[in-house]
């Protein structure tokens, strides 16, 4: 078919980082046997939404559910730890976003009783960037208006992603939560990271894994630190400066996609130096470049800060009107110096 996919892995629910209220919630509605149609799991990017929504998945249908938990043993437990379960569908966009098409299967399919569990459950991630056309989100309302019976919904949505209302009627609304920073760095040593650095990757990344990780997979943090320290101890009158700007400028530019989170990095930086003018050093984050605040106070004043984060704001602005990014970064960068 192509249209739907079937989602791997079997993830306890306890094993799952922080989100206890939805945990909670979720184990209270199987237990009393309210198990809703259609559920949005909504919050923040990268808090484990996707990862609750299969550990639910599983447990609605585990055989042997014990201490409000898969059993992890039962003949539907493994065949979702080995992908195969029958009653276990993931739509997934094809290209940018989910079709029309996908849509109208999904609902041809769930007018089934599901293959041998009690339900079958449907999963459709990132509903708030999947569903911009209106006739295909138009198609799934009109699902979860009248869904027939034995079909279990879950979606999930970014908080400040736009969903359209009728849409947020239908579903019993899950708010999920930043997690909490001691735990994403513990998370994160799990990982191999070191205590120092998974505490600020927690707070740089307002915690979130999902983007903690993505700064570790790029090299962010390194790449930080090269760009400060090259500016900071650089003159705008020095022979190299030139030369150097270019070569920082077309390193950034080789993110792409990622160019947004290097700019909040060194937002960041910016109002840690700001902080320590102020004499506020115990509520700086950046810890990875923390040896380096001494000096910035020394270099530049809290009116020139504020000006390096006037830059960045502009910086994005010309990346969002499709810019020439290495043009972009080099403006950033000698506005910086």
């Amino acid at each position: 078919m192509g249209q739907v996919k079937e989602t791997t892995m079997l993830i306890p629910l306890k094993t799952v980082i922080g989100q206890s209220q939805a945990k909670k919630f979720l184990q209270r509605s199987c237990e009393r046997d309210r198990t809703g149609h259609a559920y949005l799991f909504r919050g923040p990017a990268g808090i484990g939404k996707k990862t609750l929504a299969m550990s639910f998945a599983a447990y609605i249908n585990c055989l042997e559910p014990s201490g409000g938990d898969v059993c992890g043993h039962c003949s539907s437990c493994s065949k979702y730890a080995s992908g195969n379960h029958p009653d276990l569908q993931h739509i997934e966009p094809e290209g940018a976003a989910i079709k029309i098409s996908q849509i109208r299967e999904l609902k041809k399919n769930i007018t089934y009783p599901p293959f041998e569990a009690s339900y079958r459950v449907i999963l459709i991630p990132d509903v708030h960037a999947t569903m911009r056309r209106k006739e295909v989100a138009n198609s799934l309302l009109k699902i979860l208006e009248e869904p027939p019976p034995q079909n279990i919904f879950i979606l999930t949505g970014d908080e400040a992603g736009e969903i359209l209302p009728t849409i947020l009627s239908r579903c019993q609304i899950v708010p999920f939560y930043s997690l909490d920073y001691g735990d994403l760095a513990d998370e994160l040593q799990k990982d191999g990271v070191e205590r120092e650095t998974a505490s600020t990757l927690a707070a740089v990344a307002e915690g979130s894994l999902g983007r903690a990780r993505q700064f570790l997979q790029h090299d962010l943090l390194p790449l930080r630190r090269r760009i400060v320290e090259q500016l900071l101890y650089l003159s705008p009158t020095h022979p190299d400066s030139i030369e150097v700007v270019f070569q920082l400028a077309e390193e950034t530019a080789g993110l792409k996609e990622n160019i947004d989170e290097i700019l909040d990095l060194l937002s960041i930086w910016i109002r840690d130096v700001i902080l320590a003018e102020k004499g506020l050093v115990e509520q700086v984050i950046s810890r990875d470049v923390s040896d380096l605040l001494p000096a910035a106070v020394q270099r530049w004043s809290i009116e020139q800060l504020t000006g390096q984060l006037s830059s960045i704001s502009n910086a994005r602005k010309y990346l969002q009107s499709n810019c020439t990014r290495t043009l972009v970064c080099e403006v950033l960068f000698f506005d910086m110096l």
